[in-house]
């Protein structure tokens, strides 16, 4: 008897672990391949730990959200699981990656993918935690923990990449900020609740989802990665040798120092001044940026720049005593849209 009860006992445990493993790992060993595939180290430690820690208050926040309108509204639950929890629970998961977009912290679809889909992960790992904990010792059929972990967790982790990549394609081809996310919050919601109205088959849905989301965004990576390498030869050389004309006394023959030469009667004299001591700075920390980006993907081992705050508080302060009107009119010809600017933001994080 005692032997029977040690076998049960033990049966239950290894079936506990069980279903945990299948439920809480997939998602974040999709997410460990995605950091190593991530060859131009864009992703910033700190900024994913954040995401990690939304992505679990996300999933709190939309419970009580989810809990409150089905209680004070007495909706169907199949009804509002289908068509309304998708559009709480992507609208909750977004907020810090269109926080991060907006503060120019990602810079392109890589890193913009990662850092949706570590959200998307630690809100699946908060939700299938209150799963194990409420439903474990009820729920017996492993295919449940499987659809769980592989398809749902997945699911949650891809439409927040999803999202981030159509944001920030969108926005690099010139797209309004507004259009850009409506576009990348209707494809999330859209695919969400397409999952979630396929799970009378939870295993065609689930590998429909373990297909299609790693695949998608394995793809995205290789084809911007590519970009991000043909952005940084094209550029790199052409800063070079404008910063170098500038230290020689010969900016006025590049074209930007033409361009400069073209504008200066529409400004005061100090103002012309400024601009030209933006443009060398700016150069010249761009030329840094892309340089530590260079090193980071052939894995140098790189020493923060003890001189890169003052400089980046110089730049700011240039930027502040040339105003807007001059601003925009160097923007076109320095190239500064927003994947240039996060070279900024990314020095900034090294100091």
């Amino acid at each position: 008897m005692a032997k029977r009860i040690f076998i049960t006992c033990l049966f239950n445990y290894i079936l506990m672990i069980l279903k945990i493993s299948l439920s809480l790992s997939p998602v974040f060993l999709l997410l460990f391949l995605f950091l190593f595939l991530d060859s131009l180290r864009l992703v910033n430690k700190t900024i994913l730990l954040v995401c990690l820690a939304w992505g679990i208050c996300s999933a709190a926040l939309s419970f009580y959200a989810n809990t409150f309108l089905i209680r004070e509204y007495s909706l169907n639950f199949e009804l509002f699981s289908g068509y309304i929890a998708p559009v709480v629970e992507e609208m909750l998961k977004m907020l810090l990656i269109l926080w991060l977009i907006r503060r120019n912290k990602i810079g392109f679809m890589i890193d913009g993918a990662i850092y949706g889909f570590s959200v998307g992960a630690a809100f699946s790992f908060a939700e299938n935690i209150f799963y194990l904990m409420n439903f474990a010792s009820e729920e017996s059929n492993i295919m449940v923990w499987v659809t769980r972990g592989f398809g749902t967790a997945v699911m949650h982790g891809g439409t927040t990449a999803v999202f981030a990549i159509i944001v920030i394609s969108s926005l690099n081809r010139q797209a309004f900020f507004g259009f850009a996310v409506l576009a990348g919050a209707l494809t999330a919601i859209l695919i969400h609740a397409s999952f979630n109205a396929l799970t009378i088959w939870p295993v065609a849905a689930t590998v429909f989802i373990i297909v299609i989301i790693p695949l998608a965004l394995i793809l995205s990576f290789q084809f911007n990665e590519n970009a991000i390498r043909k952005w940084l030869e094209m550029e790199f050389d052409t800063e070079v040798s404008m910063l170098a004309m500038i230290r020689k006394g010969k900016f006025a023959e590049t074209r930007t120092g033409q361009y400069l030469l073209s504008i200066r009667s529409h400004f005061p004299a100090e103002v012309v001044f400024d601009l030209y001591c933006f443009i060398s700075l700016y150069t010249e920390l761009s030329i840094k940026a892309k340089s530590l980006m260079m090193l980071r993907e052939n894995d140098f081992a790189v020493s923060p720049d003890p001189e890169i705050p003052a400089k980046l508080g110089e730049l700011k302060s240039l930027r502040k005593q040339i105003g807007n009107a001059a601003y925009l009119a160097i923007t076109p010809v320095l190239r500064m849209n927003r994947k240039d600017l996060w070279k900024l933001s990314m020095l900034a994080s090294e100091k």
